[in-house]
């Protein structure tokens, strides 16, 4: 049976969870913040935008493991030296997803836990090499080895911009699995995203991960995963959307984007329903359908 690999969930495992295209400032700006007399079509622009918080903090939760799981690697097999004759972990898989202009850490740089990874893209950060401008800093936090049951990464951030939002907050991955069950929980707690313009939302949420395919091959194409949560984004003039998976959402390795399930939105007595499967029947695409009033209204939207 195969450990734990949680870099098998690539980003789009976490950052397509919840997570839809922005709209325009513009039409943030003439969108009502009081639920009671909020439009169907005003809630589900609101059901867009609450998604960005969620995308936010699984992208920094992709990058975080991904350095995770290979520095577990380097205390296990071995470490290679720099050209300077430091002994660090390589990085490959992450310089891969960043290139080369974060400057990363390691605290202490042996095999013993607990140990802090820095990744730092600097304080007027860079353009990253999946096409993502990030800046400041992303502090990573392990008490084991990320492959090992009971341990604990904790994610925080130092002046951390995702392309225009700032990111603040807490973001703790614990590793339950147990008897061969590949499982974990995803939790973000004091979240905030705040944009140029002076919008934003609080933010937290939790996700339950289990493995549901592949866990008895080596090859990780035939992997599959789990993927169920709630998340509660408040934005800046008081109005709540919570966000529960109503059926749970399916992420197969070999598709860059959840294939299947459904998240229900809700803002007061507005309720939305984000289909996962729609409109391919769940083959592998970035398409997924919002639904409002019992199904007569729909959005169809492409997934970053």
């Amino acid at each position: 049976m195969k450990t734990l690999s949680l870099n098998r969930i690539t980003v789009t495992a976490f950052a397509v969870l919840f997570s839809v295209f922005l709209i325009s400032c513009q039409k943030e700006n003439s969108l009502s913040t009081t639920a009671d007399t909020l439009t169907e079509e005003e809630a589900a622009t609101f059901s867009d935008e609450s998604s960005q918080a969620e995308a936010s903090f699984d992208d920094a939760e992709d990058v975080s493991m991904i350095a995770a799981e290979e520095e577990g690697d380097a205390s296990m097999y071995g470490r290679s030296a720099d050209a300077s004759g430091r002994l660090l972990p390589a990085f490959e898989e992450l310089r891969l997803r960043l290139g080369p202009c974060a400057v990363i850490t390691v605290t202490p740089n042996d095999s013993t836990y607990p140990k802090t990874i820095t990744i730092d893209f600097g304080p007027n950060g860079c353009l990253c090499a999946d096409g993502k401008y990030r800046r400041g800093a992303i502090v990573i936090h392990l008490t084991a080895p990320i492959r090992r049951p009971g341990a604990v990464m904790t994610i925080t951030f130092v002046d951390f911009y995702l392309n225009r939002a700032h990111i603040e907050g807490t973001k703790v991955l614990s590793n339950l699995s147990e008897n061969g069950n590949i499982k974990f929980t995803v939790q973000v707690t004091g979240g905030k995203v705040t944009f140029p313009n002076g919008r934003g939302y609080k933010y937290d949420g939790i996700k339950y991960v289990k493995q549901i395919q592949g866990g008895n091959t080596r090859p990780i194409r035939d992997d599959a995963y789990s993927i169920e949560g709630r998340s509660k984004t408040e934005f800046n003039g008081g109005l709540v959307v919570n966000l529960n998976t109503e059926s749970p959402l399916i992420k197969k390795v070999v598709c860059p984007w959840i294939s299947n399930g459904v998240l229900k939105i809700k803002i007061n007595s507005r309720v939305l329903f984000l289909d996962y499967g729609a409109p391919n029947n769940g083959n592998c695409d970035n398409k997924a359908m919002l639904t409002w009033n019992n199904g007569n209204n729909q959005r169809l939207i492409t997934l970053p």
